[in-house]
Formats: C-alpha cells, structure tokens, sequence
C-alpha cells in the first residue's frame, strides 16, 4: 500500500494525543497530596460544610459527593454538595486533609473526621480527639510551624517522612 507511511504517523499522532490526554490531567495533580481512604474519600467520609454550618462531624453520604484535589468529598445534601463546588478552596482542610499537629512535626497523619477545629476561616483536622487536645493548647504556634513545614512535606509520601 502506498499510504502506509501516511497511515503509520497518522496512527502515531493519535497515540501521542491518547497520551497527553491521559498524562496532562496527573500532571497537573502532581504535588497535591490529601489524605484519603483506600476509595479516595477525604476527611473518613465526613460532610466539610457541615464542620463550618453546624460545627460538628456530620458524616456526609455516597449519593452527594464532589471530587477536589483528587479527593472525593461526601456531604449530607445536594445544598452542601453545591455549596463546596462553588468555592472548594473556602471549605477545603489545610495540609490536604491530613493531621494539623502531625504537619507541624513534618508529618503526614490520617485522620478519624471527628477531631477539627474552624480558625480565621480555615478548616484544621487532627488524627483524633487525644491529638486535637494538644494541638489546641496552641494551635497558633501549631499552626505557624505546619504552614512553615508543609511545603517541604506536601509532596512527600507519609510513609517517606
């Protein structure tokens, strides 16, 4: 066939473009970590809104869910749902979901969903009820320390660190 040469780069642009298409969007992704379940849930199943309009760990459901930073986020309604994809960064836990104390050790820790606190508008969780004891005994040292370490960490593994 004479156009096979035609053919070959024709196919070959295509798997360029199946390429890019697949690799651009994790690209993108790359150094965004969140601490998520083996599913990809974020804060163990806990409804983010929730924490700043009822002050308190409501667990969200599966059937109203929105993905942010490569984490699925569940919510108790299609409102809350709305509300957090209109400005996800307002609602979003600091240092990717993971324990605010642990970030301010340098490390990653998962989280229970249930140990948070809301301060200056910004969501902290802590890895449980005893750690969010000392976390808040200063929160705004703790606070200082994380911000300061958390670039030097967020694109590290947690069991690198």
């Amino acid at each position: 066939m004479k156009n096979q040469p035609a053919l070959k780069s024709f196919f070959g642009f295509k798997k360029l473009v199946a390429t890019l298409f697949i690799a651009v969007p994790f690209a993108a992704l790359a150094g965004v970590d969140t601490e998520t379940d083996e599913n990809g849930v974020i804060l163990a199943g806990h409804d983010v809104v929730a924490y700043f309009t009822e002050s308190k760990p409501v667990l969200g459901k599966a059937k109203y869910t929105a993905v942010h930073n490569n984490a699925i986020y569940r919510f108790t309604s299609a409102s809350n749902r709305d509300t957090f994809t209109k400005a996800p960064s307002k609602y979003a836990p600091q240092y990717g979901g993971f324990c605010a104390y642990g970030a301010s050790l340098g490390k990653k820790f998962s989280v229970d969903g249930k140990a948070f606190e809301v301060v200056d508008g910004k969501l902290y969780v802590n890895k449980n009820l005893n750690v969010y004891e000392i976390w808040k005994k200063d929160k705004a040292g703790y606070i200082k320390t994380a911000d300061t370490k958390w670039s030097a960490i967020e694109a590290t593994a947690a069991d690198k660190l």
